[in-house]
């Protein structure tokens, strides 16, 4: 934007894209917890489905 002279609103508004997905930060939390958990459920009952795994997990 700067290298062409014009303002962020300006450059948005070409590619028609809004400020608040442009200005978006995720806060997104570590998750490496609950996938070696799911993981752990998984090798040890190999036959249980997505749907038990959450059921153990919420339990």
């Amino acid at each position: 934007m700067q290298c062409f002279g014009s303002s962020q609103r300006q450059a948005l508004r070409v590619v028609q894209m809004s400020a608040s997905s442009y200005l978006y930060r995720s806060r997104a939390r570590d998750a490496t917890v609950l996938r070696l958990r799911i993981r752990e459920i998984t090798t040890t009952r190999v036959h249980y489905g997505y749907r038990r795994v959450h059921v153990m997990l919420r339990s």
